[in-house]
This record gives C-alpha cells, structure tokens and sequence, in this order.
C-alpha cells in the first residue's frame, strides 16, 4: 500500500510541494485548505498531470470549515505544514508569529487526533517557533516533529557562492544552522567547492557579502514579488527531507531539530545537522564549531526561546 502525505496548505509553498511530492510518485497526496474548494481545485489539475508525467498517484483536497473534512488526513504517514500568512514587504518572520500560532496550533491538534503515526515537517513561519509549537501541542516523540529551514538556508548559500565562483551548484556543498532569519548561522568552514572550504577561496569581505545575502534570501525574494514570498525553494526543500525520510537515506541535512544539550542548547529547537531516516531524526549530527560558531548558535537559541515565550510555551 502506498504511503500517504497530507500537505497542509494550498498556498504557493503548499500547492507546489504537493506537485513536487506526487511527481515523486510515492505517495498519494491530500491537499488540506479551509479557502473553499482551492484545494479540491489544485488537486484535481494535479491529478490532471499524471498521465502526461508519468505518476499514477491520487491526489485529493479537502476543504476545513466548521471542523469539517480534518478525517481526510487520518492516517498520514508524513504531514507538512504550510498553513499560514506569508510575510509581505518590511516583515519579518517574527512578526507573523501571533496570527501563525493559532493557525498551527489548531492543526496540531487535528493531525494529533487524526495522524497521530504521522512525522511532521514545519514549514510555516517564524519556522523554528511553530515548530516547537507543533511538539509541544501534539506531544510526538521529538524525532518525528521536524523544521525546514537550513535545507532550504544551505540551497541558498551554495547558490549565491556557485555564482560568485562561476561553478556548478553541484559542486558546492553547504551548511547553515541556527534559527531562519536574521539569526542564522551559515558556516563558511564547512562550506566547500569541490572539496575546497570557501575561506581558501574568497576573501572575508566577499563571504561576509554572501553570508548577508544567505541572511536576507527570504527577504530578498518579498522584496522583488511584493505580494507574496518564496515557494519554489522551500518545496524543494521540503521534498529532500521527504526524500531522506521515505528512503531512509540516513541523509545528513539541517533541520530544526529539538535540542537536549546538544551545542550548548537545551529545551528549544534549532537548526542543527540531523541524520533523517525512516524514523525522521535518527541523530543530532556534532560539528566541531569554533567558539564564534557556537557563540552564535546559542544565540540563535535564545531568540527561539524569546519567541516560545511570546507563545507562552
């Protein structure tokens, strides 16, 4: 029997990582939305393309309204949350934080109920916050409650080096960590073209730019659509992790994961390298940081922790 994804969400990030996901063809899809019947609509087009492309998946959508249509996800192997207002010019992630909560809160509680098997992947923002939000509420084992932000972080990264050095972005390998946003660590130690780290390769001031612009990706993005943000990116990102998951790849990518004491951190979820498997994080994976790195990691830890308590968890 195939396994069974529920995309919460049939926004620009949902709807694209449903497509993303059921061109995968591993999985049937339900698109959940409470806008009437976009999510039957996108799906039904979704379900359109599989004789062109080449899936024979099922794609569904079901409309919540009035606590209606929440048993379409029962029994999802793997959730993804994308519900959620997007940021718009002058935002930042942060500032979404009181309209999100409720929205993810209310969910967490519906995939709880009706998933309650279910790995989770936290893609509404502030990421790292509602993430945390989702464990608290849903009370899974912390391995199965998983952000995405340092996949997509990374992606960026190695982009923006590959064009600065004119190579081929599968020739960079990167690692951002920390919270996504402005507290973000990107790691140009553990940044390499070909095997060679970036530090051999630029000079401070060139990564310095690029780590800004690492930073600011998301923003960068708002700025130039104005009425919307990022979706391209983020599905993919979301499919790596699916891919790592349902494959059990035992892929080391950075996730938002929670954290014990692991680099310093304790009780919050941040973005650190993890070993995703069958069982979502199989492992936080230790980098040796040098005392900057880790300064600013646990940093990056604090400002979680600042926003859980705004959440009042």
């Amino acid at each position: 029997m195939r396994k069974k994804i529920t995309v919460v969400g049939a926004g620009f990030v949902g709807a694209t990582t449903a497509q993303r996901l059921a061109e995968r063809n591993y999985a049937d899809i339900v698109l959940a939305d409470v806008t009437e019947f976009v999510a039957e609509g996108k799906a039904l087009d979704l379900l359109e393309a599989g004789p062109i492309l080449g899936y024979d998946v099922n794609v569904s959508g079901v409309t919540i309204k009035d606590g209606v249509g929440y048993d379409k996800i029962a029994n999802s192997d793997l959730v993804v949350m994308t519900a959620g207002i997007a940021r718009k010019p002058g935002m930042s992630r942060d500032d979404l934080i009181l309209t999100n909560m409720k929205i993810v809160g209310g969910w967490a509680e519906q995939i709880a109920k009706h998933a309650p098997n279910a790995i989770v992947i936290v893609v509404t923002n502030p990421v790292d916050a509602m993430t945390q939000l989702m464990w608290h509420v849903t009370k899974f084992p912390q391995h199965r409650v998983i952000g995405q932000a340092g996949v997509l972080d990374s992606a960026r990264f190695r982009t923006f080096v590959a064009l600065e050095l004119g190579v081929s972005v599968q020739n960079v390998d990167a690692y951002v960590l920390g919270a996504h946003g402005d507290q973000m660590v990107p790691l140009p130690r553990y940044t390499t073209v070909a095997g060679v780290p970036i530090t051999e390769l630029l000079p401070k001031e060139k990564i310095d730019a690029l780590v800004k612009r690492t930073r600011d990706g998301g923003a960068e993005v708002v700025n130039l659509l104005k009425t919307g943000s990022a979706f391209y990116a983020p599905s993919a990102a979301v499919v790596e992790m699916v891919d790592a998951i349902f494959f059990d790849k035992k892929k080391i990518l950075p996730c938002i994961a929670y954290l014990e004491g692991e680099y310093g951190i304790n009780g919050v979820y941040a973005g650190v390298p993890v070993r995703l498997g069958t069982q979502g994080i199989e492992a936080i994976v230790k980098f040796n940081l040098n005392a900057e790195e880790l300064a600013a990691l646990q940093k990056s830890g604090e400002a979680v922790r600042a926003l859980n308590k705004v959440m009042g968890i």
